[in-house]
């Protein structure tokens, strides 16, 4: 689950780049509505899988909470990129 949650993670966060485009008129306005909805779609798909995978993995409130600002922070997608990346590494260093 956590490799599909990086994924998305990657996607909403190109997803909210995209938007901001649109907002600063980097990209034309006739995809805003398509934009919006795929951005909605896939910032409550984070926010529903940044819950489940912190549960999972027993991570604390701060953590989770650094996952939700993190999702309205544009770039800041780089870093949980990152921060996940690292926490996969270790996980298989554990387990091997």
């Amino acid at each position: 689950m956590l490799k599909f949650f990086r994924v998305i993670s990657i996607l909403e966060g190109f997803s909210y780049l995209a938007v901001l485009s649109v907002t600063l008129g980097f990209i034309s306005r006739d995809f805003v509505s398509g934009l919006g909805m795929l951005h909605g779609i896939l910032f409550m798909l984070y926010l529903f899988l940044a819950l489940s995978v912190s549960n999972k993995e027993k991570w604390s409130l701060v953590t989770f909470l650094s996952l939700f600002i993190a999702s309205v922070v544009p770039f800041a997608f780089i870093a949980v990129e990152l921060y996940l990346g690292r926490h996969l590494k270790s996980q298989k260093l554990t387990e091997a």
